[in-house]
Formats: C-alpha cells, sequence, structure tokens
C-alpha cells in the first residue's frame, strides 16, 4: 500500500549506501523473523486452547493472525534486499508480499484500536462480565475487517500488472497501470484515515483510562490494595507498543514521500529520509515481536494457558530425565 520507491529518489547521481540496504536491514529484519516466528507460532497455539468467550480474545486472536501473516513476508523481503537471489523475486515481492505487509500492518492497527476501546469499557466497568459481551457481534466485524482490507489490497495485486524488468523492479510504482497508480493513491489515503482515526481512540481512549484509574487510587490509595493499582497499569503496554511501533512511520513517511515526489531536496536530505522511512518501517515490523507481551500482560487466560503449557513441558522433561537416569541405574 505504501508506495516503494527508488533509494535514489529524483536524481540520478543520489545514492544511497550499499552495506545499510543490502546488510544492516536484512539483519534486523532476520532477526524479527527468527523471534516472531517462535513467539507468535506459541501465541498460536495457546490460543488454539482458548475459547471465545470475549471481545477481546476475539480482538487478538486477529491480532495474532495478521501478525503471523506479515512475519511470513519478512524471508521475501530480506533475499530481496540482500540480493541474495535474482532480481525476478522483487517483481514478487512488488506485486504480492509488500501488499501483504501493509495489508496486516492496518489489519494491526486496526484490532488496536477495538481492543484499546474494550479496554477502556473494562476500565470504566470493571465489574461487567465478560461472558455479556455481544461474541457474535465482534466475530461478524473482525470478518468484515478482514473482507474490506482484502478487498483494498487485492487491486493493488492485479494493477501491480506490467512485465518485470531488472530496471522497472527498482520502483515498484514503475509495475503499475495508469489506473494502478491512482488505486494505490487512493489506497494510501484510505489507510492514513485509518492510521489517524486508531490514533485518535487511542489518545481519547487512554486519557479516559487514566482519569479512570486515578479515580480509582483516590479511592483505594487508604486500604494498602497495591496490587489491584499494578495489574491496572499494564493495560498502557498497547500504548506504548502503538506508540514505537506505527506512530514514527507515519510521522516519517510524509516528508519522505514529498522527497519522492518533488524535486526540492538535496541527496544527502533524500538519503536522511530515506534511512528514516526504513527505520521506522523496521519499526512497525517489530510489532509482531511485541504483540505477545500484550496478550501475556493483559489476558489472563492467555497467560494461565501459557504457564500450563510450560508447566507440562518441566514436568515431561524431568519425568523423561526421572525414567533415564532410573534405566542407568537398573544393574544388568
Amino acid at each position: 500500500m505504501e508506495p516503494e520507491y527508488s533509494p535514489s529518489g529524483n536524481s540520478s547521481n543520489c545514492s544511497t549506501d550499499n552495506r545499510m540496504n543490502q546488510v544492516l536491514f536484512p539483519l534486523l529484519y532476520t532477526f524479527i523473523f527468527v523471534v516472531g516466528i517462535i513467539m507468535n507460532g506459541l501465541a498460536m497455539g495457546v490460543f488454539f486452547q482458548i475459547s471465545n468467550k470475549s471481545n477481546f480474545i476475539i480482538f487478538l486472536k486477529n491480532t495474532v493472525i495478521s501478525d503471523i501473516l506479515m512475519i511470513l513476508t519478512f524471508p521475501f523481503k530480506i533475499l530481496s534486499d540482500a540480493k541474495l537471489v535474482s532480481w525476478e523475486l522483487r517483481g514478487f515481492v512488488c506485486k504480492v508480499t509488500q501488499v501483504i505487509f501493509y495489508f496486516t500492518m492496518y489489519i494491526s492497527i486496526i484490532f488496536l484500536g477495538l481492543i484499546t476501546i474494550d479496554r477502556y469499557l473494562k476500565t470504566a466497568r470493571p465489574f461487567k462480565s465478560a461472558s455479556s459481551d455481544n461474541t457474535l457481534a465482534s466475530k461478524i466485524l473482525s470478518v468484515l475487517i478482514w473482507i474490506f482490507m482484502f478487498c483494498l489490497s487485492l487491486p493493488n495485486m492485479i494493477l501491480t500488472n506490467k512485465k518485470p524488468t531488472r530496471e522497472n523492479v527498482k520502483k515498484c510504482a514503475d509495475l503499475k497501470s495508469d489506473f494502478g497508480l491512482l488505486w494505490h493513491e487512493v489506497v494510501n489515503y484510505v489507510c492514513q484515515f485509518i492510521f489517524w482515526a486508531n490514533f485518535a481512540i487511542i489518545v481519547i481512549c487512554y486519557t479516559l483510562i487514566t482519569k479512570e484509574l486515578y479515580k480509582s487510587y483516590k479511592r483505594t490509595r487508604n486500604t494498602g490494595n497495591t496490587n489491584k493499582k499494578t495489574v491496572n497499569m499494564k493495560v498502557f503496554i498497547i500504548i506504548g507498543v502503538f506508540f514505537v511501533c506505527f506512530v514514527p512511520f507515519h510521522f516519517a513517511r510524509i516528508p519522505y514521500t514529498l522527497s519522492q515526489t518533488r524535486d526540492v531536496f538535496e541527496c544527502s536530505t533524500q538519503n536522511t529520509l530515506f534511512y528514516i522511512k526504513e527505520s521506522t518501517l523496521w519499526l512497525t515490523s517489530l510489532n509482531a515481536c511485541l504483540d505477545p507481551f500484550i496478550y501475556f500482560a493483559l489476558c489472563r487466560s492467555f497467560r494461565r494457558s501459557l504457564l500450563n503449557v510450560f508447566h507440562k513441558c518441566v514436568t515431561k522433561t524431568r519425568r523423561d530425565h526421572n525414567t533415564e537416569t532410573t534405566d542407568e541405574e537398573t544393574p544388568m
């Protein structure tokens, strides 16, 4: 969804440091891929054991699916950027995996907004039972979100229909038809709206959550009930992840896009904006590794199931070890 421009920008004489492009960023994405596939694979396994008993769990399950899909696009980006394979792979990255990357990014942003609303309602109405949640509505809403984003993204694949060559794959926009470029621009506006709408939702909800927690603190400060306050503060992990992963990229993309579409920046400025964009894009990818901390911190069912899995593994390991020791000590 985000236009992928050549690092050289508008000036053919302006180039970037190949060591950064072909070594550093691929290594950073490799780190996220390894850590992310392990953590989200484990999270997916744990969520399979948890029933859809609340809106919160449904939203979390959608987030982990989105994260896994994003992570699966990383090997293609790594191989393409590091130039470890032929240039033909770059055409596939432009047409398919890059679109999936941004598709999953904005799905994650939407569900973080929904999770934030759910946490605000839980903070404002702490005694409301999760069983009273309208999970059917949440399931329908989740399906509609996936369908909407899929319908928004699919034309970006279909309309990237020019034959790839060694030259035009350097800039993904060159692979799009005229209507493809127009659709791409429309999608960018929609995605900007999605981000800023969820940005507003998260800021407003956390302002209200802070007020609710302060009221709770004033009511309980003389009772010595510090455990409840500590648990409640964990809810701020969501806004922390959102601001670390998504806010820097969406602020950086504005001047970066201007540097690529208007010949008003010096080469050094273009390069600086390119590296800022690439660095903040990596931070958005880091979201796939940070989301499991949200699950563990805020979802009691997830935490209980995960600890139960670890307990079973430790117990099995000890049992196997004791069996081996007994066999070794048994006389022939």
